[in-house]
C-alpha cells in the first residue's frame, strides 16, 4: 500500500484548447505554479492484492466509476510500463503480479470541480501512487497528462512548463521544472474562493468548444503564446514582480476574451469577479505599481499573486470590500497573516460598496514541492481490507 500527497497548481500562461482530446495533447505550450500541500492538497492511496476482484476508485469518500476513459487510460500506460520495466529485466526481485486490481482512495482537502485544479492535483498523485505499487520508475508526464493536462505540471513543485511537443504520438509532449519551489521565497498565493460549487461548463467541453469556434484562440496559440512564454520564464527567473504580474494579468483577460469569443460564448466570471479584478487594479493604482496581479482559471474563483510584505494589506483591502457575513474567524485559511487597519487614503482609493458574503474565504499559501510519500499508516485512505476507512 502506497500514500502519496500532491498539490493544486496554477496556471500562469495556461494550456487553452487540445489538438487531441484522446492523448491529451494541448494546442500551446504552458507554465504554471505548484502550491504548498500544507494548505492545497490531493491525498491517495493505492493498493493492489491478488484478493481484489476489480479495480476499484473513491473520490472524497464516494466511489467513482472506474471505468472513466481517462481513469482507464492512465491505467493501461501504467500497466504498459510494468510489462516493459519486466520485459527489460529490471523488475524487482519480488514483483508483484500485473494480474492483481488496485484499490485507490483520494480526497482533496480544496473544493473539486471548482476552477482549483483538482483535477491535476488528483491525475498527478494517481500516476505517482499507481507508479509506485506496480514499480514503474520512468518519467510519468505521459501517464499524468492522460488522466489531466494539466497534473504532468503538478508532478513538479515550483515552476513548471508543459512543453506542447509536435510528435503525434505525444511523446515529446512533457512537463520540465523552470525554476524549483525554493527559487522564489518571498512569493505567496492568496486564492479567493468565491464559489465551491461545480462549474456549469467543464473545462474540457469548454477549451473544445473554444479550439472548435474561436479565431482568437487560434491566433493566441500560435503568434502570442511563444513570446509570452519565453518572458514569463525571465521573469520567474529574475525574479521581476513587477512584470510577471502584469503579464499574468494580461494573460488571464485574454483567455476569458477567447471564452467570449467562443460560439456560444462561455463566460466563467461572475459579478463578484470582475470586482476582484477591479480591486486589484485599484490596489496597484494606489501604490503607483503592480503590488497584486489575479488569474482566473476555468472557474469564478480568483487566484492572487503579490510578495509577504504586500498580503496583510491586501487581505485587509478584501476584507473591506467583501466583509464576511457569518465566518470572520474562518474567513482566512492556510498560512497566518496578521490583521492590519487600511489607511484612509486607500479606502478611498478602492471606493467600492461593500459586499457582504462575496467571497466564501481566502486561502494563504504559497510555492510548494511535487509528490510527497506520506510513511504514517495511520494516514492511509484505505484499510487493511482495501476499503476505504470509516469516516472520523
Amino acid at each position: 500500500m502506497q500514500e502519496w500527497k500532491c498539490s493544486a497548481e496554477v496556471g500562469i500562461i495556461p494550456e487553452r484548447g487540445k489538438r487531441d482530446e484522446e492523448l491529451i495533447l494541448p494546442i500551446n505550450s504552458s507554465l504554471s505554479v505548484t502550491l504548498h500541500q500544507d494548505q492545497l492538497k490531493t491525498t491517495t492511496t493505492a493498493a493492489i492484492s491478488r484478493d481484489f476482484t476489480e479495480d476499484r476508485i473513491w473520490l472524497n469518500g464516494r466511489e467513482e466509476d472506474v471505468g472513466q476513459p481517462r481513469l482507464q487510460a492512465c491505467l493501461r500506460e501504467i500497466r504498459r510500463l510494468a510489462r516493459k520495466r519486466r520485459s527489460d529485466g529490471l523488475q524487482d526481485p519480488l514483483p508483484l503480479s500485473l494480474s492483481y486490481k488496485v484499490h485507490v482512495a483520494s480526497e482533496n482537502n480544496f473544493p473539486t470541480a471548482a476552477g482549483l485544479a483538482s483535477s491535476a492535483a488528483g491525475y498527478a498523485c494517481l500516476a505517482y501512487a499507481l507508479a509506485r505499487v506496480y514499480g514503474v520508475d520512468s518519467d510519468l508526464s505521459e501517464v499524468a497528462r492522460r488522466g489531466s493536462g494539466s497534473a504532468c505540471r503538478s508532478l513538479y513543485g515550483g515552476f513548471v512548463e508543459w512543453q506542447m511537443g509536435e510528435r503525434p504520438d505525444g511523446k515529446d509532449s512533457v512537463a520540465r521544472q523552470v525554476a524549483p519551489e525554493s527559487h522564489w521565497p518571498e512569493l505567496r498565493v492568496l486564492i479567493l474562493v468565491v464559489s465551491a460549487e461545480r462549474k456549469p461548463m467543464g473545462s474540457t467541453a469548454g477549451m473544445q468548444t473554444s479550439v472548435e469556434t474561436s479565431a482568437l484562440l487560434k491566433f493566441r496559440a500560435e503568434a502570442l503564446v511563444p513570446a509570452r512564454m519565453a518572458e514569463m520564464t525571465r521573469c520567474i527567473r529574475e525574479r521581476d514582480f513587477q512584470a510577471f504580474g502584469q503579464l499574468t494579468m494580461k494573460d488571464s483577460n485574454q483567455f476569458h476574451a477567447t471564452c467570449l469569443d467562443t460560439f456560444p460564448p462561455i463566460s466563467y466570471l461572475n459579478d463578484t469577479s470582475r470586482r476582484i479584478i477591479q480591486l486589484a487594479h485599484r490596489f496597484n493604482a494606489h501604490h503607483g505599481q503592480t503590488k497584486v496581479a489575479y488569474t482566473f482559471d476555468a472557474g469564478p474563483n480568483a487566484v492572487i499573486f503579490t510578495l509577504d510584505d504586500t498580503v496583510a494589506e491586501f487581505v485587509a483591502a478584501v476584507r473591506h470590500s467583501f466583509p464576511p457575513e457569518s465566518n470572520g474567524d474562518k474567513f482566512l485559511k492556510g498560512l497566518p497573516v496578521e490583521p492590519i487597519l487600511l489607511s484612509d487614503e486607500l479606502k478611498a482609493t478602492l471606493d467600492m460598496d461593500p459586499i457582504p458574503g462575496g467571497i466564501r474565504y481566502i486561502i494563504a499559501t504559497q510555492v510548494g514541492p511535487g509528490p510527497q510519500v506520506l510513511d504514517d499508516p495511520g494516514a492511509h485512505l484505505l484499510g487493511p481490507d482495501g476499503l476505504p476507512k470509516p469516516a472520523a
